[in-house]
């Protein structure tokens, strides 16, 4: 049974690390230095595996000291100007998975590391480290709190009982995403000038890296291990645009040989100016188009209906830019569609699994001079309970086939 050596991961940031001794978590060894590297790497002396421990929880609670201050190390770190243009420096982090061997298909991993909490930082791109050969998707969250004390753990609706498993962000916590990855997508730079605040008078105090793997042929043999993830792009300067990500999704289920409207639809509330700039679709193999609106009455009580964009979810799932940058105001709404078509013949409901579907539209905007949405999702019921004509919604002009159709 390997020990993880997790302090040689850090050494070049003169970390002080402790040893992993939480209940059933994933044992690493890791390189001296993470170079950049597509994931699926093979290492006979990497292997991953689950362990017991009664220790108590003081002693698994040091699961996470590996990754405590990264960040206030890295402000000194890889340092330059941004691709996309800014007149700031940018430093990169290397947030990645640590040499994990995925143990079974549609497995859901985590892993965590802790803000610098005296500093303020502007994360202000995104790059993968990934192909869909071997991740289906990868999620980062900003979360108050982790869901586990471990270094890694399962973070899918799939654990068992047996296991160490969690959410990605700690019950009662602030969550978000903050970025989405699938399908072989490129790096994503933001505006000029926009970032997400994290740290310092930030709900963002750890930031955790979810990565979905549906498939583990590649892992059978026990010899070659996953770190995949994100180089994240940060700088120090102060921005006055903060960024914030809204996720519209559904719940329900499409019926047997049949296509379905999965919608969702909700209100802004709150008394905020959001300019929107990107946006990103997401379904599994039966999603045939996804469309997002920006609803608006005029004085004759008309919704008008503005696209914000609209994509087949099987092209690559990037963050594309907003077809109409128009800002959100307070008393909008956000609407968004998913078009399935469905050749099985049993039903399909929402869930976590390739066997299963996801209809998700995220929306990507900043604010000036204020902070984003307390608003982080707009979930519907979704079919066969929920739909745009339903009468409560009090919807008029609805664009059926544009929604559906490029």
């Amino acid at each position: 049974m390997h020990h993880p050596r997790v302090s040689s991961r850090f050494s070049r940031f003169h970390m002080a690390a402790a040893s992993s001794d939480s209940s059933e978590i994933i044992h690493t060894s890791t390189s001296s230095s993470q170079s950049r590297r597509r994931s699926g790497s093979s290492d006979s002396n990497s292997k991953s595996s689950y362990q017991k421990s009664n220790r108590p929880l003081p002693t698994r609670m040091m699961t996470l000291w590996w990754s405590v201050m990264v960040w206030a190390a890295l402000a000194v770190a890889v340092c330059g100007l941004p691709e996309g243009g800014g007149n700031y420096p940018v430093g990169k982090f290397p947030f990645l998975m640590p040499k994990v061997v995925p143990y079974k298909p549609e497995l859901y991993l985590c892993t965590p590391v802790k803000v610098d909490y005296t500093k303020s930082y502007y994360i202000v791109g995104f790059e993968p480290n990934a192909t869909m050969a071997t991740a289906h998707h990868m999620l980062l969250y900003g979360c108050g709190q982790p869901g586990s004390e471990s270094a890694v753990w399962n973070c899918g609706e799939m654990a068992g009982g047996s296991e160490e498993s969690g959410s990605p962000c700690g019950s009662g916590a602030p969550s978000q995403i903050i970025y989405a990855w699938a399908r072989d997508a490129p790096k994503l730079e933001l505006p000029e000038g926009v970032g997400f605040k994290v740290g310092k008078d930030s709900p963002i105090q750890y930031i955790v890296l979810q990565v979905h793997y549906a498939h583990i042929d590649k892992f059978k043999d026990g010899t070659t291990y996953d770190d995949s993830g994100i180089f994240i792009h940060y700088t120090t300067k102060p921005l006055s645009k903060q960024a914030g990500v809204i996720l519209l999704g559904t719940a329900g289920y499409i019926p047997p040989m049949a296509t379905e409207h999965m919608d969702t639809l909700c209100d802004i509330q709150e008394d905020k100016v959001i300019h929107p700039f990107a946006y990103r679709t997401h379904t599994h193999s039966l999603g045939r188009m996804v469309s997002g609106y920006r609803i608006r009455k005029d004085d004759a009580g008309t919704d008008q209906w503005t696209l914000l964009g609209k994509r087949d979810p099987l092209t690559p799932q990037m963050f594309y830019p907003v077809e109409s940058r128009d800002p959100i105001r307070k008393n909008d709404r956000l609407a968004a569609r998913c078009t399935m078509e469905s050749n099985r013949t049993r039903i399909t409901k929402i869930g976590a699994t390739n066997e299963d579907e996801m209809c998700n539209f995220y929306l990507m905007y900043y604010v000036e001079n204020d902070e984003p949405l307390q608003m982080k999702y707009c979930f519907s019921n979704g079919p066969p309970l929920f739909r745009w004509s339903n009468r409560e919604t009090e919807l008029n002009h609805i664009p059926d086939y544009d929604s559906s159709h490029l």
